[in-house]
């Protein structure tokens, strides 16, 4: 019987491969009679006969705008291979796909494994198509609708973090490639779906990474998945190994843009690139620019300066230069295909890594490309990130110089002899890994073992994750995930994080860490006013400071932004140089972690925030979780040591405690959220504590494991004193009650330490 449903399975992808699909006169009642492209797309289909040809999907008639759009389809570079394609698909479990980022093959590749899924009467599954960028699953989603001429949110649907759009109908699902690994935790072998798809895979981001490696185990246990793996024309030789096995098909390339190339220098190419869009707007015809910067620093800049030096600056055929500024993981910015503003010319200003998003524009004649990239690179030592500026990859160059097609020109701020890395460096060398730790510890209880990664996270990293989720108490004294551990994997938020959340439920203070925590979580909300409105936005900002810290500032501004919902909240935000879309994002986030306690069955308190024992709970249950990141101001001048690992550091300037206007002077001991070298050595997101209160919460192996130091000696008398004085406590009470024992001075002391450590 199985031979007969695989015979039957064959038949229906060989007949697929063999003919375009399906094509008839159906929607002749909404074509236009002045649409020559739809004429000429519903002449081209009648020659296939005269039935009422239906959608596979929805048992619909197709409309014209289907026919018109599959002629399109057709001229794509990934159409050559499609029968190809089919056929490996049905006889391989891997496949490996390369091409341009405009090739098709993010769009088309998807819908035909849809296609054979229906063929297989979806008894394995339908299919899903993972992104890094949010943006472009999106976008990708609402294109393969408008292709498959189903309804976006039914047939076609995605799933971004915080954003779903599918329904019990959905067969094709753009996601995130984070979002798909969360789902692993609820789903280990991913069995609803008969086809996974993972795009741009070339990006090697930990996401995507960790699900390849996980997936080495799945497939043994599901052999009638398929996975579909989609890179850029230059495949990394370790995905290409790993993978050596698979059918490679190789797209046709676009043909090459002309290339211009500079005798430059990386030193200069921030104003290098600036000058030249000017050039471009006085000189060259119409068609819109992408700059590729080095950091959202420069984007900003660079969108400030072009404001005011492009408005109204008259070009060869276009009257006005309007910049965009595109941010790593903004959702929206980009146009609509086909969406001009009429007269001008756009700048989109955005870094790397954003090359794919720009796969819909067809209006792109330039693209400027410094060939340089500043990647944040974590270094378990310190527990911080460093900036780190170099070359981009030949990989990046090529996806780069294929984005306008033949028609443009791509300038390359560098010599062509320059020499650039073969491959992009695995996210996973550089990043911190303490929630990807976290995450496959959760899959090894699920039965998936240990992930087979392509390249191996560093050891020095590796052994700081797991000192760190011991310190949060999620492991167990065999290595294994605690059951606090398999509480805070919950929450889609570094551990250090999810563990403050967790501990607020037992200090009564969920209401403002959630919405801390959702703050910090979202991007940053303050937004870089203009040069000649710096001393106003500080302003602005000084309102909502709270003299507790930066953490208390945040549930300010959140607060602020709730009770303002009666007013234009973009203009209210734009007033208060705050970022609307951060906000919303944090609102989001906010509204998702409360579920989330819900569904788990945590208490949640009511708001009281400004009372003064809600002030100290909130710090005790930040310390629960953050009790790593202590500084002390060893002069009183604002230089912080920090206790780990015997830095110092200096506050961000956009801390409260940083301002002219901070008159109570800067605090002695303080907890911070972040450290970057990469920003002058500065700790960001700080808040007042009390040693006092930072012995009570540390756990004592961490305490003991610091290095000794000045303030740790400091620490160590408080804590001396403190146990004398329980010990005092102790005697007078079993003295007063003479038949209890008396119990030691340790044991007391630990005592008033958080219970959930």
């Amino acid at each position: 019987m199985e031979e007969e449903e695989e015979d039957r399975a064959a038949a229906a992808m060989a007949e697929c491969a063999s003919r375009d699909p399906p094509c008839s006169e159906a929607g002749v009642d909404d074509h236009d009679d002045d649409d020559d492209d739809d004429e000429e797309a519903l002449d081209e289909v009648l020659d296939f006969g005269d039935e009422l040809e239906l959608n596979q999907f929805d048992g619909l008639p197709y409309s014209s705008r289907y026919y018109k759009l599959l002629k399109e389809r057709k001229s794509l570079p990934v159409w050559k291979v499609r029968s190809e394609f089919l056929d490996a698909l049905l006889h391989h479990q891997v496949i490996m796909v390369s091409g341009a980022a405009k090739s098709g093959k993010s769009s088309q590749i998807p819908e035909w494994c849809a296609e054979y899924c229906l063929s297989a009467q979806y008894r394995h599954g339908v299919v899903a198509c993972t992104q890094t960028h949010r943006q472009l699953a999106v976008d990708l989603a609402l294109r393969v609708a408008d292709e498959m001429d189903v309804n976006i949110g039914h047939e076609v649907g995605y799933s971004i973090p915080l954003e779903t759009c599918c329904s019990g109908d959905t067969v094709l699902r753009y996601c995130t490639d984070d979002v798909l690994l969360r789902e692993m935790m609820s789903d280990p072998l991913l069995e609803r779906y008969g086809v996974l798809v993972i795009d741009q895979a070339h990006e090697r981001t930990v996401s995507t990474d960790v699900l390849l490696g996980l997936l080495r185990a799945v497939l043994p246990q599901r052999p009638e998945l398929r996975v579909v793996v989609l890179t850029a024309p230059h495949v990394p030789t370790k995905l290409l190994a790993r993978l050596g096995g698979a059918p490679l098909l190789r797209l046709e390339d676009a043909p090459p843009a002309e290339v211009v190339y500079s005798n430059g220098g990386p030193k200069d190419y921030f104003c290098a690139a600036l000058r030249l869009v000017l050039e471009i707007h006085r000189s060259e015809e119409n068609g819109n620019i992408i700059v590729f910067l080095a950091s959202s620093q420069e984007i900003d800049c660079a969108h400030n300066i072009l404001l005011q030096e492009g408005a109204g600056l008259p070009g060869r055929s276009l009257q006005g230069l309007v910049p965009v500024a595109l941010f790593p993981g903004q959702v929206g910015g980009l146009p609509l295909p086909g969406e001009e503003m009429g007269g001008t010319r756009r700048v989109f200003l955005t870094s790397s890594h954003g090359e794919d998003l720009f796969w819909a524009l067809g209006s792109v004649n330039f693209v400027i490309d410094p060939g340089v990239e500043k990647r944040y690179v974590y270094n378990p030592r310190i527990r911080g990130n460093s900036a780190v500026m170099r070359p981009i990859s030949k990989c990046q160059a090529e996806i780069r110089k294929q984005l306008m097609g033949s028609t443009g020109k791509c300038f390359c701020l560098y010599s062509e002899e320059t020499p650039l890395p073969e491959e992009i460096t695995p996210r996973i060398l550089e990043s911190n890994i303490t929630s990807t730790v976290l995450f496959l510890k959760r899959m090894e209880i699920a039965g998936l073992g240990q992930c087979d990664f392509i390249d191996r996270p560093d050891p020095e990293g590796l052994m700081q994750a797991l000192e760190e989720l011991d310190y949060l108490a999620a492991l167990d004294n065999d290595g294994n995930l605690s059951e606090i551990g398999i509480i805070i994997s919950e929450f889609p938020l570094d551990p250090q994080m999810a563990k403050t959340v967790l501990a607020s439920c037992e200090f009564d203070c969920v209401n403002e860490v959630v919405t801390i925590a959702a703050m910090l979580t979202a991007p940053g909300c303050f937004l870089e006013p203009p040069i000649g409105s710096r001393q106003e936005a500080a302003q602005c900002h000084l309102k909502f400071q709270h003299p507790e810290g930066d953490h208390f500032t945040l549930v300010n501004i959140y607060n602020a932004f709730k009770r303002s919902q009666h007013l234009c909240l973009e203009k209210w935000c734009q007033d208060y140089f705050l970022s609307y879309s951060a906000l919303r994002t944090a609102e989001a986030i906010r509204s998702e972690l409360i579920d989330i306690l819900r569904r788990i069955e945590l208490p949640i308190s009511e708001p009281s925030f400004g009372t003064k024992s809600n002030t100290l709970n909130i710090k005790r249950a930040l310390l629960a979780g953050f009790f790593m990141q202590i500084a002390r101001d060893v002069d009183g001048s604002g230089n912080y040591f920090m206790l780990t690992h015997k830095h110092v550091a200096h506050l961000h300037p956009l801390s409260s405690y940083g301002t002219e206007a901070q008159k109570l002077g800067l605090p002695e001991w303080v907890l911070f959220h972040e450290y970057s070298l990469s920003e002058n050595n500065r700790v960001r997101t700080v808040s007042e504590i009390s040693p006092q209160v930072f012995i009570q919460m540390v756990p004592q192996y961490f305490f003991y494991n610091l290095p000794s130091s000045e303030s740790k000696d400091l620490l160590q008398h408080i804590l001396d004193h403190t146990g004398s004085m329980h010990c005092k406590e102790k005697k007078q009470k079993t003295h007063a009650l003479a038949s209890e024992p008396h119990g030691d001075c340790e044991a007391s002391q630990s005592h008033e330490r958080c219970i959930i450590q």
